[in-house]
């Protein structure tokens, strides 16, 4: 039956090995289709069914989870055919590059350590972990440095680092405190071109003392002394 096929096929790869796939039922399918995926991650594998279906509200498979995803260099195929007790369903396939559908994670270990007289603060960081890829080259990275105390404002640095797991970031205003933000993407070899996740902040600088944290004391001392003074004068 023309239309039966399911629509907007689509898959993503995150958390390094964990896999969604999700998919609509077709618009002139039969109430009662119901669909199955089949896959293969590379022609000398197995074909699997889908373990994990996610479904709506009628009980229609509508996607699938996967876990343990190894990202091989050939495509994957991906195979849904359907059921109905009304008319035969026509099949939907797809082979898929895998590394291009995977959502990197941040990168990891990131440091920033600063010079109290240079003014200068090296800010490190490891490659994201993959399931394939362990060569520093491969990854490109963004460095997105805004001040603590205005997060969503005005970005004063930011950077774009490929194949390099180090920067060195000159502090306009050693007094300040400042929020570092990471993601990473593929810069060459089979990994996604696209960015991955932000890390999450890591502050580091100085934090500025409130003018109250320093007028309190010495109104304090200031009545300290008056106190000490009125108390001699009655005395003499």
């Amino acid at each position: 039956m023309d239309g039966s096929a399911i629509e907007n096929f689509s898959c993503v790869i995150y958390t390094i090995s964990l896999m969604n796939c999700t998919w609509q039922a077709g618009k002139d399918a039969p109430g009662d289709t119901q669909y199955f995926l089949y896959w293969q991650s590379s022609r000398y594998d197995k074909a699997m069914e889908c373990e994990l279906y996610i479904k709506d509200e009628n009980g229609r498979n509508t996607g699938c989870r996967f876990q343990n995803v190894t990202i091989m260099t050939e495509k994957a195929y991906f195979l849904v055919n359907g059921s109905s007790k009304v008319s035969l369903i026509q099949f939907y396939d797809e082979y898929i590059q895998l590394y291009k559908i995977e959502k990197l994670m941040p990168p990891s270990n990131i440091t920033v350590n600063c010079d109290e007289i240079k003014n200068g603060c090296i800010i490190q960081w490891q490659r994201p972990q993959t399931s394939h890829s362990n060569k520093d080259k491969c990854f490109k990275y963004e460095l997105d440095i805004r001040y603590k105390d205005n997060p969503e404002g005005k970005i004063i640095y930011t950077s774009i680092q490929d194949g390099e797991n180090s920067q060195i970031f000159p502090r306009p205003n050693t007094r300040r405190t400042y929020l570092l933000k990471m993601r990473a993407a593929g810069s060459a070899c089979f990994v996604s071109p696209f960015w991955g996740e932000w890390s999450a902040p890591v502050k580091f600088g100085n934090e500025v003392i409130s003018s109250s944290v320093w007028i309190l004391p010495l109104v304090g001392v200031a009545t300290l002394s008056v106190a000490i003074v009125t108390v001699l004068s009655c005395k003499s």
